[in-house]
């Protein structure tokens, strides 16, 4: 436990009865912030020694009433380790709430968001990826920073977690935090799943998210070109590093693969398709969802360029990926060297094969959403943008449907 908890007892002689004597008070302190409270017991001031925080002598009075505050230190500490084993952060409040029992008839909201977090935890890697424990772990450390800033408190009884609390929250991401549209709405929406989690349990009688709107406007995903894809693919690359990590990505391109199913690739997920023709048939790590690509001839040339890479073999791998880290470090040193002017990071090649590679010579977004390993269209509409050349040879085919004798148009009745 980093946590010190400290312990004081004293007299509070503004408080003395008529007869001069003094009531002794416990005073906690944790991290600051302190709550004390009365030990029911009373002496004179002249036998009380501050320096030691006891009362003086040895006679019958002195042991019992000594004995009782030693009785009581241990309460305290009692009730620290009570907090520590229930993996309870150690507040002043929170030591409170479990010293006098008040633990029992509330539920608190840092908790209750820690078992989730602690669930999450365990199942990282089979159910969850790490960067959903890492959102939920900040979610819990905003929440938590901003009941300090708002109420002065470390946690909450969830039944006093109203509509105004969520607006306040929200405000303080979108001011203190200074978070942008969408990152303090996702944040809210992490919150809700916690209040879900307290519905679902009968925790609450009402849903504080009740009247609560929030909408994430739609960002602009950035994607290559044909022409930007093509000088990637051109470009001699002077190092191993910089040209391994162009055929990766490359290699993304042309699956729509994001960085994480990349990595965990292997020749067991290449398989003949229903049309004869190999594909690469996995599962998504992010929502579990089947993903199955036909093999482009780039993709098959990728694959077998490092068929016999020593860490392919070694680590029974389809590709030697690097860390996302320094793929995306070396990716913006691949975009300034092909003189192209985005941010180039490793997912827009999932963006540039929905919209470049795919949807822009003619394959359904269905088909590319079947192939992306989305539940639904509208998550692939996220990804995929019909651009304008689409959108003019599709209104080509239309218009010559269209063109009609001169006769036949003044046969043509426009309502």
């Amino acid at each position: 436990m980093n946590t010190t908890v400290s312990i004081l007892f004293y007299i509070k002689r503004a408080k003395a009865n008529n007869a001069g004597v003094c009531p002794i008070y416990t005073r906690i302190t944790v991290r600051a912030k302190r709550f004390e409270f009365s030990t029911n017991k009373y002496i004179n001031p002249e036998k009380w020694s501050t320096e030691g925080a006891k009362v003086k002598g040895s006679n019958e009075e002195t042991r019992t009433i000594n004995s009782h505050l030693d009785y009581l230190k241990n309460q305290v500490l009692e009730a620290e380790k009570k907090l520590f084993k229930k993996d309870i952060n150690i507040t002043a409040e929170n030591l409170k709430n479990e010293l006098f029992g008040l633990s029992e008839n509330a539920r608190m909201l840092v908790p209750i968001f820690q078992d989730h977090n602690n669930k999450i935890k365990e199942l990282v890697g089979k159910e969850y990826a790490p960067g959903t424990l890492e959102r939920y772990t900040t979610s819990l450390k905003h929440t938590i920073e901003f009941m300090e800033w708002k109420y002065s408190i470390c946690d909450i009884d969830i039944t006093k977690i109203d509509h105004a609390f969520i607006t306040d929250y929200e405000f303080w991401l979108r001011s203190i935090r200074n978070c942008a549209n969408n990152t303090a709405v996702k944040y809210i929406k992490n919150f809700n799943k916690i209040i879900k989690i307290c519905l679902a349990n009968d925790w609450l009688d009402k849903n504080p998210f009740a009247n609560y709107k929030s909408k994430v406007r739609e960002v602009e995903r950035v994607y290559l070109s044909e022409e930007e894809i093509q000088s990637i693919i051109e470009k001699d690359f002077k190092t191993e590093r910089l040209s391994l990590v162009r055929d990766i990505f490359l290699f993304s391109c042309f699956t729509g693969l994001a960085y994480i199913d990349v990595k965990n690739l292997t020749k067991s997920h290449i398989s003949f398709g229903i049309d004869g023709e190999k594909w690469i048939f996995t599962h998504r790590q992010k929502t579990e969802a089947a993903s199955k690509i036909p093999i482009l001839p780039v993709t098959q040339m990728i694959i077998d360029k490092y068929s016999n890479n020593p860490q392919c073999l070694n680590e029974y791998k389809l590709l030697p990926i690097l860390s996302n880290q320094k793929m995306n470090a070396y990716l913006k040193e691949i975009a300034g060297v092909c003189g192209i002017e985005k941010e180039l990071t490793f997912h827009i090649a999932r963006h540039t094969f929905a919209t470049t590679v795919t949807l822009t010579n003619g394959v359904p977004i269905e088909s590319v959403s079947k192939m992306l390993g989305h539940k639904n269209l509208r998550t692939t509409q996220h990804y995929a943008k019909v651009l304008d050349r689409k959108v003019s040879e599709d209104m080509k085919v239309l218009r010559e449907k269209f063109l009609f004798s001169n006769n036949e148009i003044k046969k043509v009745k426009i309502n």
